[in-house]
């Protein structure tokens, strides 16, 4: 089982919930329950997480405070570990502040890589070394949950045109490996979605071996899917797994058809990317719980536009511009029972 953890403090608080395989001594996090917690006879079996999604970083003028709205909720939440779901920040000197904010949650860190991680000329390499992350995709135990990342950035042979958006041989094999060996119920991470919505190139496939790992299971192994990328809020359910997206903690790209300036001249000068964006007023984020009683809760963020709001702009009809009207500042709460 690979680890995301890099850091010898890290690694310590995380075993201190049982950081390897099936191995679930009491938890020092605050979560409850035994290995088999997902409605087992141990007792309920409870762990909350924060996930945030696509900052943009190098994008937003106001990331650095978003982030740290996050943070410090999450620490007063008490929260047993926090994930970030890429589109984070850029490896350059500059950022260091920013990843500091990260780092000053009281409890383990986990990342996701996202696709403009490495924009820039960055290898994804580069990127990892610079948040103190070992590994591009790996798994970790905590309070008798198997959580798994994965990355969505892998080169394909004759890949479609834009951003690498596939999970390739190595990872994949390792991918049915973790999951054959994972006794417990199982929660995926990525950055670009593979549920039926599509997001990866080889999302089938990759859905294909999560069925598979149920249906090789005596109980439902694999329960739900996060992933950013989209910056949508959204739930679906395919054969008895959850996709569930979470929004961006900033923005929705509108691109340069609908570029608006909504800030300081001294703001769009610095950060001239901001205007392809439409913003939101608030930080968006998620507190996820999951429960003995098979429940996965989510308490997400309720915000606004700051204007003017994609209804009050004239984005034209057409499938391509559905994303953008259909999109809302919101990340909805949710009480979804695990199937």
């Amino acid at each position: 089982m690979k680890s995301g953890l890099s850091t010898r403090r890290d690694f310590l608080k995380a075993v201190g919930c049982g950081a390897a395989t099936g191995l679930v001594p009491f938890c020092v996090c605050g979560c409850r329950g035994g290995v088999f917690g997902w409605g087992g006879t141990d007792g309920p079996g409870v762990v909350r997480f924060g996930l945030c999604a696509d900052v943009h970083k190098d994008i937003m003028h106001d990331a650095d405070a978003r982030l740290k709205t996050f943070v410090d909720r999450m620490n007063a939440e008490k929260v047993d570990f926090i994930m970030q779901l890429g589109d984070f920040c850029r490896p350059y000197d500059h950022n260091r502040g920013f990843l500091d904010i990260f780092n000053r949650f009281e409890g383990p860190r986990y990342h996701v890589l996202g696709n403009h991680d490495m924009d820039g000329g960055f290898t994804r390499e580069q990127t990892l070394a610079y948040w103190g992350v070992r590994d591009k995709y790996y798994s970790f135990d905590m309070c008798g949950y198997h959580f798994v990342v994965l990355d969505g950035n892998d080169k394909k042979e004759g890949a479609a045109p834009g951003y690498a958006r596939y999970v390739g041989k190595q990872q994949s094999e390792w991918l049915k490996s973790d999951l054959s060996k994972a006794d417990l119920p199982t929660f995926v991470f990525s950055h670009q979605g593979f549920g039926p919505a599509g997001g990866i190139e080889n999302d089938q496939a990759i859905r294909a071996i999560l069925e598979e790992a149920n249906a090789k299971a005596d109980f439902r192994k694999v329960a739900a899917c996060f992933n950013g990328h989209d910056h949508v809020d959204g739930c679906t359910v395919n054969k008895g797994i959850y996709y569930i997206q979470i929004n961006s903690m900033s923005n929705q790209w509108l691109g340069g058809n609908f570029r608006r300036a909504r800030f300081s001249k001294e703001i769009e000068e610095k950060f001239p990317w901001v205007s392809y964006t439409a913003p939101y007023k608030d930080s968006l984020y998620a507190i996820v719980t999951l429960r003995g009683n098979r429940t996965i809760g989510i308490e997400g963020v309720q915000s606004e536009w700051i204007p003017p709001s994609p209804s009050e702009m004239d984005i034209p009809e057409g499938k391509e511009y559905d994303y953008i009207r259909t999109s809302t500042p919101n990340m909805s709460d949710r009480k979804l029972k695990a199937l």
